[in-house]
């Protein structure tokens, strides 16, 4: 599974591909879809172009999503875009129309609570586990963990260099995950080799303007259907060594054990 998320945080200071308004958030996430994100992720904004949690602006950006596609959307639950974990809450609670999953920052106050509101309203968690956070000890000891939709393992290391050792240790340190399927992915530099890792390893993973803004070879991307569509060559080129080295080591075994034979 390739989610897009499809614009994140980000602002207009960003660049006028990054969706703010709700009919460009759905047609970015249309035009995704057709090129095979088979879920979305989406910050829905408020007319000055924050994110926010308000009921009007979610169902406004879900109705016009949903109007374009029919695949699962989610949505954040950052703390930044509403500080207080009471009232973040409140936001969940007082939602008129529901997304099919949330985020969940597990490092955030009061992520418990928040998740816990939403599995209330029978809304799907997605566990948001960030690298440099102790989000993964504090979900490995939540009683929520094995009710959670999945697992984003986040990586947050912006440095193509050593990114995938970062995903390496996230994923070290969620262990089992309580039995939940694990999305990993990277941001910033570490966007494209983490996707690479998560197709060697066979996890779903995700791209979109949220996480980065460029292409492998460091070309501007035009949209996130550019992003996906690069995504899905490489997953498919990435799982594909992988699935040959595997192939290549079990003949070399099978060889070995013959001659011993």
């Amino acid at each position: 599974m390739v989610q897009v998320c499809v614009n994140g945080g980000r602002g207009s200071g960003d660049g006028a591909l990054v969706p703010l308004s709700p009919r460009a958030m759905a047609g970015s996430a249309a035009e995704a879809v057709a090129a095979g994100a088979s879920d979305i992720h989406v910050h829905p904004k408020s007319p000055c172009g924050e994110d926010t949690l308000s009921p009007k602006a979610v169902a406004a950006t879900l109705d016009e999503i949903r109007s374009r596609v029919a695949v699962p959307v989610g949505v954040t639950t950052g703390a930044w875009a509403e500080p207080d974990p009471a009232a973040r809450v409140a936001r969940v609670h007082a939602w008129t129309v529901l997304p099919d999953h949330a985020s969940v920052n597990w490092h955030e106050p009061g992520a418990e609570d928040v998740a816990a509101a939403l599995l209330e309203r029978g809304v799907g968690v997605e566990a948001g586990i960030w690298s440099g956070t102790d989000g993964a000890e504090r979900f490995a000891a939540s009683p929520l963990g094995p009710r959670v939709l999945r697992v984003l393992a986040e990586v947050t290391d912006p440095d193509p260099r050593s990114a995938e050792d970062t995903a390496r240790g996230l994923l070290a340190a969620l262990g089992a995950a309580h039995g939940r399927p694990v999305l990993l992915h990277g941001e910033q530099g570490g966007a494209w080799p983490v996707l690479g890792l998560a197709a060697r390893l066979g996890l779903a993973t995700r791209i979109g303007l949220e996480d980065t803004l460029v292409l492998p070879d460091g070309r501007r991307a035009v949209s996130n259907a550019q992003l996906v569509t690069e995504a899905l060559a490489r997953y498919a080129a990435e799982a594909g060594s992988a699935e040959a080295g595997s192939a290549d080591a079990g003949s070399a075994d099978a060889g070995s054990d013959r001659r011993r034979s």
